[in-house]
């Protein structure tokens, strides 16, 4: 499991208002290109986001699906990323003076990722996480300026 945490400025339901804005998951996740659909009951149990990854020509269409969601705490996603399986994942907000703190965990949960999950794998899975909650940050505060 690879897990990271970011400390943002914006609330917990800044950040959810991203999280619940389905075709902003391209823009946060990295690796996912475009968004194709999103269900109108996102983020509702059991609702899909229908997304593509790489570049074109060489584009996988691939889906996450909601397992669990608590506004403004903890959203639980089953991301399929073709062609290497797919992935738990764990986003958990909690409210840290004026802003909070944002906790991604991913576990490979079947496929090419689960067989080779190991250290190096999960180094790999974190840095591309700190990336995407940078991200995920950005989009939430709303930023005028670069933060770094």
């Amino acid at each position: 499991m690879a897990t990271v945490s970011h400390s943002s400025t914006a609330t917990p339901a800044d950040v959810w208002a991203v999280l619940a804005h389905g075709w902003y998951y391209s823009n946060w996740v990295v690796g996912t290109s475009h968004m194709r659909a999103v269900e109108a009951s996102w983020p509702a149990v059991g609702s899909r986001l229908h997304h593509a990854s790489g570049v074109w020509p060489l584009v996988a269409r691939d889906e996450t699906v909601v397992e669990e969601a608590y506004e403004h705490r903890r959203l639980v996603l089953e991301a399929k990323g073709r062609p290497f399986g797919s992935a738990r994942i764990v986003i958990e907000l909690e409210a840290d003076g004026p802003g909070c703190t944002i906790t991604l965990a991913e576990t490979p949960s079947s496929g090419p990722g689960s067989w080779f999950d190991n250290p190096v794998a999960q180094a790999a899975l974190a840095r591309r996480n700190v990336e995407a909650l940078a991200r995920l940050a950005a989009i939430a505060e709303g930023r005028t300026e670069p933060a770094d």
